[in-house]
């Protein structure tokens, strides 16, 4: 621990990381974060990330410290937007590539958020990870979008519905599972981009 303290944090971060390749680094993210999907984050422990990896739990702690850091670097691991890429030449079909890309992930990012609702409460720099994992690169991602729409013509820069589109979009991924019992699938994403966004937007 000494001669630790003397490297400098910087140092120990290396040493602990070149002992995993990317790719079995990505493999403990992976296994934590669907963990806590399936158990909640309460019970899932480093023992049962160790036991589903067939690695060691000294592999585990000498790598990250305690269970929060860990999940914190699993949900940090994640950030890239869904969205990348999104560029039809309209703006209405790119809101339509939005909800599919959405609904297509809706699922599975919607238990993490579940999972882990109360532990962020209890935890700034898990509360920050998630919003930088699971929402800060949509909404920049998608605001690219709308900017663009402006930059085309098809919308002006001022109107007043643009402030609103990522909430309308993320809102109805969250609230839907407890409105109606179901998550937000591609379909019903799309169904709600036609029938409320684009219309608030005055396209079709």
């Amino acid at each position: 621990m000494t001669s630790q303290a003397a490297d400098g944090p910087e140092t120990v971060v290396a040493s602990r990381r070149s002992k995993l390749t990317p790719e079995r680094e990505q493999e403990f993210f992976d296994t934590v974060l669907e963990q806590i999907r399936q158990c909640g984050y309460d019970a899932v422990t480093m023992e049962g990330v160790a036991a589903s990896t067939r690695c060691s739990k000294s592999t585990l702690y000498r790598q990250w410290k305690t269970k929060p850091q860990f999940v914190v670097a699993a949900l940090r691991s994640r950030r890239q937007s869904k969205f990348d890429g999104i560029d039809t030449g309209s703006l209405a079909e790119d809101l339509r590539e939005v909800a599919r890309a959405a609904g297509r992930w809706s699922n599975s990012d919607t238990k993490l958020l579940q999972a882990l609702g109360h532990a962020v409460t209890q935890d700034p720099e898990l509360a920050k990870a998630l919003r930088e994992a699971l929402v800060d690169p949509e909404i920049a991602s998608l605001k690219e979008i709308l900017q663009r729409g402006v930059d085309r013509g098809e919308i002006a820069a001022g109107h007043p519905a643009l402030e609103y589109i990522p909430a309308q979009m993320f809102g109805v991924i969250r609230a839907r599972p407890i409105v109606d019992g179901e998550y937000a699938d591609p379909d019903y994403l799309v169904c709600f981009v036609e029938a409320a966004v684009l219309p608030a937007l005055g396209l079709t």
